[in-house]
C-alpha cells in the first residue's frame, strides 16, 4: 500500500489543523493505521492509532484531548484532527500502516508502510 499524507502547514499556537492519510495500491481497510512525528534532532514518536475496523483508538499522553483520529474505509483515507495546537507540536508527522496483529500499534517498529511526511509548524 501507498500513502500520501497531506494537510501540514503553518498554524498559530491554539489553532487546528487536520492531516490526511490517502491509501492507495491495495485496500488498507484491515491495517492498522497511525500517526507518528519527528522533531528535528528528536526521534520518531508516536502520536496516534486507530485498529483495522476504527474500533480501538490510542493516544499520545502529551496530547491527549487534543487530538482525534479517525478513518474512513469507503475513501481509503485516514485522517488525524489536531487541536489547541502548541509550538511543541512542531515536527514532521507521518502516517502509517501495520499488519501486525493486534492491528494497531504505538511501536513504529511494526509498522511497514509509511507516507511521505508532512510538516506542522506552530507559530508561537
Amino acid at each position: 500500500v501507498q500513502l500520501q499524507a497531506s494537510g501540514g502547514g503553518l498554524v498559530q499556537a491554539g489553532g487546528s489543523l487536520r492531516l490526511s492519510c490517502a491509501a492507495s495500491g491495495s485496500t488498507f481497510n484491515f491495517y492498522g493505521m497511525g500517526w507518528f512525528r519527528q522533531a528535528p534532532g528528536k526521534e520518531r514518536e508516536f502520536v496516534a492509532a486507530i485498529s483495522w475496523n476504527g474500533g480501538t483508538t490510542y493516544y499520545a499522553d502529551s496530547m491527549k484531548g487534543r487530538l482525534t483520529i479517525s478513518r474512513d474505509t469507503a475513501k481509503n483515507t485516514g485522517y488525524l484532527q489536531m487541536n489547541s495546537l502548541k509550538p511543541e507540536d512542531t515536527a514532521v508527522y507521518y502516517c502509517g500502516t501495520t499488519r501486525s496483529r493486534p492491528l494497531i500499534s504505538r511501536d513504529p517498529r511494526l509498522y511497514d508502510s509509511w507516507g511521505q511526511g508532512t510538516l506542522v509548524t506552530v507559530s508561537s
